[in-house]
């Protein structure tokens, strides 16, 4: 009885509870209703162009016929995964997807921090504010001419680098046709365009830090060099671990558009990547349903990544996204 009673006597609690939460939702929702109109276009535009389309993944289970359409497609069940991963083609790709990831992380992603803390040490301000400018600028260029400037400056012609080599007696090399060239060219490539405009997320971490700390320091006659490995970088530490976790979860997404401009059936090898496979499956060849499952794979993997990259980071550091 006392259990029953128990029971009953919690039930109006709970129902409280409810009743309090939406009140107090509802009395936010009067209170601050102009931030979330100006928040309202961009739910829609989540809803239209991100959570909507999911609704056609379920074409990475059906032999889909664009006469028949999603819904009347039949299912097949993981057949189109079972050839994906059976295919020698998706299986060169995820392995280059990897190969560039991985170098992109472990030398692309100390670069723009290294910007920063460069950039936090120069006193002279119109020469910082120009060299801020100089590395910014490379990332508001477009893909394309960024890929024309590459595709001139390697040229076995006119190229500035087979040029210099022409003055120590070598021979012109054709850089884009060679498998073994096109990582890190395309990696390094990827640096030069991003690594500046990066580099603002860890200047605006730096900024945050505390003067007193530096002041502090001075105090007890420590160096430049010295704050920065004993101050500056322990304080963005979180931001560091923030923005990793990051590009773990974006590993599989290899710059497509650089790649699509730069490569070639005589660099495939090395080249290919998960979205130009998914591309050329799906736009070109029109096996829509096979591109799918495809893309599928790609997301949930990069979702493992996320998840585990976060909960090491969590565990380790007690910093993380969630």
């Amino acid at each position: 009885m006392n259990g029953a009673d128990g029971h009953k006597a919690d039930t109006p609690k709970v129902a409280y509870t409810q009743r309090s939460r939406v009140t107090r939702i509802a009395d936010h929702l009067k209170r601050d209703w102009q931030l979330y109109v100006l928040l309202l276009p961009t739910i829609i535009w989540l809803i239209v162009f991100l959570y909507k389309p999911m609704y056609g993944l379920q074409i990475a289970f059906k032999d889909y016929s664009i006469f028949k359409g999603v819904a009347a497609s039949p299912w097949i069940g993981f057949e189109h995964f079972e050839t994906l991963f059976g295919s020698e083609g998706f299986t060169r790709a995820l392995r280059n997807t990897i190969a560039i990831s991985f170098w992109s992380l472990v030398i692309g992603f100390p670069v723009p921090i290294i910007l920063a803390l460069m950039f936090n040490e120069i006193l002279n301000r119109k020469f910082k504010s120009t060299a801020q400018t100089i590395v910014y600028l490379p990332h508001f260029i477009s893909s394309v001419i960024i890929a024309g400037i590459v595709i001139t400056a390697f040229s076995p012609s006119a190229g500035i680098v087979n040029t210099v080599m022409g003055w120590f007696g070598m021979d012109a090399v054709y850089f884009l046709t060679k498998p073994e060239w096109f990582r890190p060219i395309f990696i390094g490539t990827t640096i030069w365009q991003e690594a500046g405009f990066q580099s603002i997320v860890y200047l605006a971490a730096i900024a945050g830090v505390s003067p007193t700390l530096y002041e502090s320091a001075v105090v007890d006659g420590a160096t430049r060099w010295q704050m920065m490995w004993k101050i500056t970088i322990p304080c963005i530490l979180p931001t560091l671990i923030i923005m990793l976790i990051i590009r773990i979860g974006n590993m599989l997404e290899v710059s497509f558009e650089m790649i699509i401009l730069l490569y070639q059936p005589s660099t495939y090898e090395t080249a290919d990547v998960v979205n130009t496979f998914i591309y050329r499956q799906g736009l070109q060849n029109g096996q829509y349903d096979f591109a799918a499952a495809a893309g599928l794979f790609n997301a949930v993997v990069a979702f493992v990544l996320v998840i585990g990259a976060n909960s090491i980071a969590k565990r380790y550091s007690r910093t993380s996204l969630w």
